[in-house]
């Protein structure tokens, strides 16, 4: 809640008048509590959940107008009702361990001091927090997530993950409970090392799930403006990882991809469109001769 009863009493405090960024949020949040704005991110992370995905499942069920040559394994399909099952399993994961997972962690929000107050963060300090964020996260996550392909962390936690080999964009949070609480430690991390506004928290719980949603989306696509993000890994990068599954390792970053380039976890992954550039170009020359069809064999690999 802010401590100004009108706007004239914010501006006397800034010294100056409120942007219009700052006049919307004087407006909206000046009588609302801080932890009722924390409990924001109950709503954004189901919207996000619900809605997010949805694009990518008319993409599945339209796959034979011109998709499927962006499908990164084309073998695989899945029926409207397989993905609304995992949406469902989604959704109980979000009412039973999320959700209340957020009611009850505000009093650690306080205790790193996310402020709510004026003046407003500007663009390039939300933007420099958010790429502080987005490191710490992949940092600290790589290593989790390594742990988990551990023989215990994996047939105890981590295998239900991985049910999905071909990983779709619903289920880019599904996981074991244990899971889901382990894994918010690393998206806790960079807001406690830098901590900034509620708005920039805001947009870092929405932009990583985001990302999540677009690395399990399991297309490639040419026009995604990830691609232009220095050391990106996406859909294809990612999607290498669940397809060769448990005995997995390769390919652990979960946003970035040199923590697996630097500690040489990426090797399997190299290999593996080392071949398949071999095998694509011999079967351009086939189909030249032979009048054969293109052959992607992604689903055929599982080169470590």
């Amino acid at each position: 809640m802010l401590p100004f009863n009108t706007i004239e009493e914010a501006a006397t405090f800034l010294g100056r008048n409120l942007t219009v960024a700052e006049t919307l949020w004087f407006n909206y949040s000046a009588k609302k509590s801080d932890y009722y704005l924390y409990c924001h991110n109950i709503l954004f992370l189901f919207l996000i959940f619900s809605v997010v995905p949805l694009p990518l499942v008319l993409v599945e069920m339209m796959r034979s107008l011109g998709f499927d040559k962006y499908k990164i394994q084309p073998k695989v399909s899945l029926s409207l009702s397989e993905m609304f099952q995992c949406y469902k399993d989604v959704m109980r994961m979000f009412v039973l361990v999320v959700g209340p997972l957020q009611l009850v962690s505000y009093p650690s929000i306080k205790m790193i001091r996310i402020r709510t107050g004026l003046p407003l963060p500007s663009l390039w300090e939300i933007v420099a927090q958010l790429t502080v964020y987005f490191m710490i996260e992949d940092y600290t996550n790589y290593w989790i997530h390594r742990f988990l392909h551990g023989k215990w962390g994996y047939e105890k936690i981590h295998r239900v993950h991985h049910e999905y080999t071909a990983p779709i964009g619903f289920a880019a949070p599904y996981a074991h409970w244990l899971e889901v609480l382990i894994l918010g430690i690393p998206s806790f991390l960079g807001p406690a090392i830098a901590p900034g506004h509620m708005i920039t928290f805001w947009l870092w719980i929405a932009l990583r799930q985001i990302e999540a949603i677009e690395t399990h989306s399991g297309y490639d696509f040419p026009w995604t403006p990830t691609r232009f993000i220095p050391f990106y890994g996406g859909a294809d990068y990612h999607d290498y990882h669940h397809y060769v599954g448990g005995q997995s390792q390769s390919n652990f970053a979960s946003v970035f991809t040199y923590c697996d380039y630097i500690y040489g976890t990426d090797k399997g992954y190299r290999y593996h469109k080392k071949v398949l550039k071999k095998l694509k170009e011999g079967s351009k020359i086939d189909g030249a001769q032979n009048g054969g069809s293109y052959y992607y064999p992604t689903q055929d690999l599982k080169s470590e």
